[in-house]
């Protein structure tokens, strides 16, 4: 819960501040929960979001854009016929909810000036944004709650728009210290927990930042804590709440120190992680904000956008390994196929000594070394002859089925391996562009069904493969997905150029160029060979095995699927992942 009461006040404040009086200039709605404004003011220009997401629910300004769709949606549509060339009147928080209500003045289509409120509710799962008009009637909203969801508040178009339900909660913004010492009490209740349940907005963060400044802990719970801590810890409270109230904000962000992972942010300073993270300040709530939520909220809609992709992806995997258990099966018990033509063998070699109606025979084995006894079932109702061909066909079949079950086995490995590489790409996906790619991909690979529109109708675009400079000064190329891998290999590179690949692991294939020829310096191989391995499944490894030769020695079987290869006359390096020497060496 990052957008809690503390940092929406912020917000609220900052963009009163820099939007009050701003026109709206456009409106798109990049993803169905979110919205982006175009607000022009004196001190320039600004772009708003509003996302509902309810992983990631937020209202911040934006410093890039975002890809809209063609066809805007009918929310987008609806807000801007009645928001486009309005002016921004007061943007405002009620109470200390995690609410923002942006006040609007626009003409309607009778050329009268009218008032419309925007309303952005930040509530994880029951976030929405909401337009209304002057008599809060709701216009129409980002999500729709009727009555099979919800039968406390409903949330369509014509309805009166309602707040939130209270949850009895006191504004901390109107409260002192004598009154906050009143609601924390002698229990085994941890007495972050008691702030949060005694004033709204209060985030999990803020409350234990402010049991960490009074007692060095954050989960002391209030039968723990000595009278002159229960003090201390709602003067604290006192504190952070009146600098919010009062605009002194110190912005920051908190990452984990070993993964570089952003675990929080908010207006206030954080301290209650101490060494186990690193706290970066910003000059603003805005931007601390947005770098927060920049690469969550970026891997969150990349998630929804390859959702469907892994899931196609990983069920024609479990299928093709279920089909391999039983090619497996099938070859193991064609192991014994001899064992039938011995019988058929030994039976021909005794017809005289067996009588229709034996259920067995009991002869020498003369194809063992040592020529023991072999008991032979027999049909009783099959002569002796057919009691031989029905081995003899019970071999045929058994040799039949595991020279067919090799074919297919082998076809089988090699769609294992391909979809492997395709689940790896998706892993690796960083874009939408790079998503579109691989269903591109699949769809030209018979997996998936075109969609819609004329087939051979669009010109493709040239894969565009990640570009790195080595520490020598050195172009590295390397693909994420299998359409780049081929680009890469097979159209960007030349026969001298050195090739890069991890040993027997799906990965991508990188290409260090060598122009006229020179000699590739060996922290150049290291670099390269760092990069596939850390663009590959492998990344999480240490001395990843990686294979490298020149291109000229690659090459890709007739028929191969997209990214497949085979290489001789190759290397080893052994090599470390590293994320860093990626941010480095990147052009």
């Amino acid at each position: 819960m990052a957008f809690d009461g503390i940092v929406v006040h912020a917000i609220t404040k900052e963009l009163n501040e820099l939007l009050r009086d701003g026109k709206i200039d456009k409106i798109h709605q990049p993803e169905k929960d979110t919205v982006t404004i175009m607000i022009r003011t004196r001190g320039g220009t600004y772009r708003l979001l509003l996302c509902a997401n309810p992983s990631c629910a937020r209202v911040h300004l934006a410093s890039g854009s975002m890809e809209n769709p063609m066809q805007p949606p009918m929310f987008c549509m609806l807000m801007r016929k009645h928001l486009t060339g309005g002016r921004i009147t007061l943007i405002e928080q009620p109470e200390f909810e995690r609410i923002i209500r942006i006040h609007i003045e626009s003409y309607d289509e009778l050329g009268e000036l009218s008032e419309k409120v925007l309303i952005c509710e930040l509530m994880g799962k029951y976030s929405n944004i909401i337009l209304i008009n002057k008599d809060d009637k709701i216009i129409d909203s980002v999500y729709h709650i009727d009555l099979s969801v919800s039968s406390v508040r409903q949330i369509l178009p014509g309805l009166i728009y309602t707040a939130p339900p209270s949850q009895g909660k006191a504004n901390p913004a109107v409260i002192g210290k004598d009154d906050i010492k009143r609601t924390l009490n002698i229990s085994n209740v941890p007495l972050f927990k008691q702030l949060m349940d005694a004033y709204c907005g209060i985030s999990p963060l803020m409350a234990r930042e402010s049991v960490y400044r009074a007692t060095g802990f954050t989960d002391k719970t209030g039968e723990e804590a000595s009278a002159e801590q229960l003090d201390k810890t709602a003067y604290i409270f006192s504190r952070m709440i009146s600098n919010t109230v009062d605009g002194v904000y110190t912005p920051c962000t908190a990452a984990d120190n070993e993964s570089g992972k952003l675990i929080d942010f908010n207006a206030l300073e954080i301290t209650q992680f101490e060494n186990m993270a690193n706290v970066t300040v910003y000059d603003s709530v805005n931007e601390a904000a947005e770098a927060f939520y920049l690469k969550k909220s970026s891997m969150q809609s990349l998630k929804q956008k390859s959702g469907d992709l892994m899931k196609f992806v990983n069920n024609n995997l479990e299928r093709c390994l279920k089909k391999l258990q039983i090619e497996n099966e099938t070859l193991e018990k064609a192991k014994n196929k001899e064992k039938f033509k011995i019988y058929g063998d030994l039976i021909t070699a005794n017809l005289y000594r067996i009588q229709q109606g034996m259920k067995y025979i009991e002869c020498e084995n003369f194809y063992s070394e040592t020529g023991e006894t072999v008991k032979i079932a027999l049909k009783d109702d099959l002569t002796p002859s057919k009691n031989a061909q029905r081995y003899y066909t019970k071999y045929t079949k058994e040799k039949t089925a595991e020279a067919e079950t090799a074919k297919q086995k082998e076809l089988n490995l090699k769609e294992i391996d391909y979809l492997e590489s395709v689940k790896e790409a998706i892993e690796l996906a960083e874009s939408g562009a790079e998503i579109a790619m691989i269903r591109e991909e699949l769809t030209e690979q018979g997996y998936l069904k075109h969609r819609g529109g004329k087939k051979g109708n669009k010109k493709k675009s040239l894969p565009t493969p990640m570009h790195f400079i080595s520490d020598d000064g050195y172009d590295i190329y390397v693909g994420k997905n299998n359409a780049q891998n081929d680009y890469v290999t097979l159209k960007l590179s030349r026969s001298t150029d050195i090739w890069f690949h991890t040993k027997s692991i799906h990965g991508s294939h990188a290409i260090v160029r060598t122009p006229d020829a020179m000699e590739v310096p060996d922290r150049t191989y290291l670099q390269a060979a760092s990069l596939a391995a850390y663009y590959s499944k492998a990344r999480n490894s240490k001395s990843v095995p990686v294979d490298y030769t020149e291109v000229k020695n690659v090459k890709k079987p007739a028929g191969a699927k997209p990214g497949m290869v085979i290489y001789v006359n190759y290397n080893t390096i052994y090599a470390d992942p590293d994320e860093e020497l990626v941010k480095r060496l990147k052009a």
